[in-house]
Parts: structure tokens; C-alpha cells; sequence
């Protein structure tokens, strides 16, 4: 049985978030949990949290056994862009993109 978490629009790029995404990606949750709390960038907190939200999803559902959980799939999208303007010199401005993501995890029975 899959337990499926989402975490939208989160301030912070997906570039930055799938470089942290990389370390957990296949593991069990008891490495990942472990793997996030000594990563020390702010996407490892919120890849955190969103595992969190998966296991409390999945201890609602009573026929799953959590210690036997692993990271079947996890997956960050681009979200919407922010864009503002910033003024230069002799009068131009350049673009500022503020970066969201979305994040998808889905765990599995191994």
C-alpha cells in the first residue's frame, strides 16, 4: 500500500530541493529521518517535514507496518515564480525570480 504526501508552494527553488531529495530517494525512513536531521541546508527541513506528514498519514491507516516503510518516490516540480525588479545603475532594472517548488513523496512497503 502507498502513502502519498504534498507539500505546495514552498519558497525555495526545486533545483536547490533536488539536491537534497538525491540523498533520501530510495532509503528507509528510519535513514532518511536520520539523514535530513544532519543535513544542514533549509530543504532538508522541509523534506522533513513532509516526511513527517507521510508517516502520520500512514499510522491512519492501521493495516500499515511504519518500520518497513521505504522512499518509493519522491519527486520535486517546479512551482509558480515571483518575479520582481530590481533597480541598477544609469537607470535599468533586472529581473528577480523568487523560486517555488512542490513536493511529492511516496512510501512503500518494502
Amino acid at each position: 500500500m502507498d502513502i502519498i504526501a504534498r507539500t505546495k508552494f514552498v519558497r525555495i527553488s526545486p533545483r536547490k530541493t533536488r539536491l537534497v531529495a538525491d540523498l533520501i530517494r530510495g532509503k528507509a525512513v528510519e535513514d532518511a529521518v536520520t539523514i535530513l536531521s544532519y543535513t544542514h541546508r533549509k530543504a532538508a527541513r522541509v523534506l522533513q517535514k513532509t516526511l513527517h506528514a507521510a508517516l502520520a498519514n500512514a499510522k491512519e491507516k492501521k493495516s500499515v507496518d511504519i518500520d518497513s516503510l521505504t522512499i518509493a518516490e519522491i519527486r520535486i516540480d517546479g512551482g509558480p515564480v515571483l518575479k520582481r525588479f530590481m533597480p541598477r545603475a544609469m537607470g535599468r532594472a533586472t529581473k528577480i525570480r523568487h523560486r517555488t517548488a512542490h513536493i511529492f513523496m511516496k512510501l512503500s512497503e518494502s
